[in-house]
């Protein structure tokens, strides 16, 4: 039986004594984080903002198996929220149709989130009306069955299958007038807490064709901004479940055969949030960083290869490069390996860039003015 075959599946519960002093941890951190950035100055709040909503975006697409280019995102989030100084390349329909609804979704927090607003984040996401090359309900909820199905033709298994058709409108209005109200007294939920249930039940509705998972993504980070008061985003969580995404989908499937129960979904959701918390902390101390290198070589004279190299480290921090070589630069710059070296070495002389000497090969790193490690050593 799956959950929402059970008479009054909606009243969830979990025990409180376990998920209070996780709950308790992660709003201290969520203060701290977002006094922090408070105080930083609006040019870097927006670099924060526009580093985590490119993570929002490309990441909460990865989870899905689709994988967006990360400078036409970064692009299209600048032009959208008016950051100047920024690179700007065309970006892909697709990219531009996301980059709509995680913006609408954490910018504009304190509105409603109604049917129509819903239908129209649907069809940001689908604007073909298809899904890769099958065509779907778009802007509409589904008028067939749903199963999430794995596994090859004649070995599927079905991990959960969804309340009938007919029964999606009901149980839409019935989350959407809980979403949008405030907790009855005796009844209140922390606005944390509310942003995880909301992401499981409406998953458990799953009321279109396809767009469920990024749609629940973006309701997840709309009521989290809710609960930061703040247009300013400071952490992603979906760069964080994209990290954990195998526990993430197998206690959602978890919970949709449970009785009701979801403290351990709670437990996990708030412990992936303080990783998001603290995986901010690195992204902010990288966006100070950036910003008084550049600053301390505000008179330097470099080409336009180097600057571009220089702030691809940076702002591709956990995602780039494991070292900075000769031939990563050439690649990167789509230049020969001869002109990589002298604007290399260039950069050393000018004490941008250190040498760390490894035998064979020479690393480059960035002259970090807080001693940060420049590209990442990646973990083993």
């Amino acid at each position: 039986m799956y959950i929402h075959e059970r008479n009054n599946w909606t009243d969830f519960r979990w025990n409180t004594d376990k998920i209070l002093p996780l709950l308790g941890n992660v709003r201290h951190l969520q203060g701290n984080l977002l006094g922090k950035i408070q105080s930083i100055g609006f040019q870097l709040i927006e670099k924060a903002t526009l580093l985590t909503l490119t993570l929002d975006t490309v990441d909460t697409s990865k989870i899905e198996g689709e994988f967006l280019n990360a400078s036409e995102v970064r692009s299209s989030i600048a032009r959208k929220l008016g950051i100047k100084n920024a690179d700007f390349v065309a970006a892909s329909r697709n990219v531009e149709g996301i980059v709509d609804v995680l913006l609408d979704a954490t910018q504009n927090y304190s509105r409603q989130l109604t049917e129509t607003r819903l239908f129209g984040w649907h069809n940001s996401l689908f604007q073909t009306g298809f899904s890769g090359y099958r065509p779907i309900d778009v802007a509409k909820y589904r008028s067939e069955g749903m199963k999430v199905v794995s596994g090859n033709f004649g070995r599927e298994k079905v991990h959960f299958e969804a309340p009938a058709p007919d029964r999606v409108k009901p149980e839409m209005d019935r989350f959407l007038e809980w979403f949008n109200a405030p907790s009855p007294q005796g009844k209140a939920i922390d606005a944390v807490l509310k942003a995880a249930v909301a992401h499981l039940w409406f998953v458990t509705i799953h009321p279109f064709d396809d767009g469920n998972g990024r749609l629940a993504r973006a309701i997840m980070d709309m009521q989290l901004a809710r609960s930061d008061n703040s247009k300013i985003r400071f952490y992603s969580m979906s760069n964080q479940i994209y990290r954990e995404h195998k526990r993430y989908s197998d206690l959602i499937e978890q919970v949709q055969k449970s009785d009701g129960d979801m403290t351990d979904w709670l437990r996990w959701f708030l412990e992936c949030f303080e990783r998001a918390l603290l995986a901010s902390e690195q992204n902010l101390k990288l966006i100070l960083d950036k910003a008084r290198f550049w600053d301390a070589h505000r008179d330097a004279v470099i080409n336009d290869r180097q600057r571009l190299i220089i702030n691809y480290f940076y702002d591709n921090y956990d995602r780039s490069y494991e070292y900075l070589r000769t031939k990563v630069y050439a690649e990167l710059a789509e230049c020969s390996t001869d002109t990589a070296l002298r604007d290399l070495q260039d950069l050393v002389g000018k004490k941008m860039l250190l040498v760390e000497d490894s035998g064979k090969k020479t690393n480059y790193l960035i002259n970090s003015p807080a001693n940060i490690r420049i590209p990442k050593r990646q973990e083993s």
